[in-house]
């Protein structure tokens, strides 16, 4: 089967939850954020991260070749955030219509990702998307207010975030 059976993971930009600790860390203004700034270094980076109960990753030469390409014909973005010159967390997907199909994120800096995750999803609101397609449950997304949709629901608010951006 090319699809899982299994619920999906959304996050609704609305939905976005920040913690306190999250809370502070932006306060700080500790890290600078940009947008496709190094989308080749973001999926690396993402590639070379460890993850718990993971041997090795997903993400392979033919993939990273694939999304550089869809990063050139504007459909695959990145979210750097940075300390000073040093990339220390990102994120990267697709975007499509009004969703953001998430792929990968990683950090190597405390909260790096989030901050990531906030901008992105701030833009997002902007935008008037409708969902981040999360893909997998995590706890950390559930933390940050991600909800879990049946196939059928999720096939729904798909048609209707492509239908509504044209």
């Amino acid at each position: 089967m090319w699809w899982s059976p299994d619920p999906r993971l959304i996050l609704y930009p609305s939905a976005f939850t920040i913690s306190h600790s999250l809370h502070q860390t932006l306060k700080k203004k500790k890290y600078s954020v940009t947008i496709n700034h190094w989308f080749s270094g973001v999926i690396e980076a993402c590639a070379d991260a460890e993850r718990k109960e993971q041997d090795g990753t997903w993400i392979t030469e033919g993939m990273k070749k694939a999304y550089n390409q869809l990063h050139r014909m504007g459909f695959a973005h990145s979210v750097e955030t940075w300390i000073g010159p040093d990339l220390v967390g990102g994120l990267y997907g697709i975007s499509i219509g009004k969703v953001f199909c998430g792929e990968s994120m990683f950090h190597c800096s405390s909260d790096a990702s989030k901050v990531a995750l906030a901008f992105l999803v701030e833009k997002l609101r902007e935008k008037q998307f409708h969902f981040i397609d999360c893909q997998v449950k995590t706890n950390h997304l559930m933390s940050l207010g991600a909800v879990e949709v049946s196939r059928s629901a999720y096939l729904s608010l798909l048609k209707q975030a492509l239908e509504n951006s044209r």
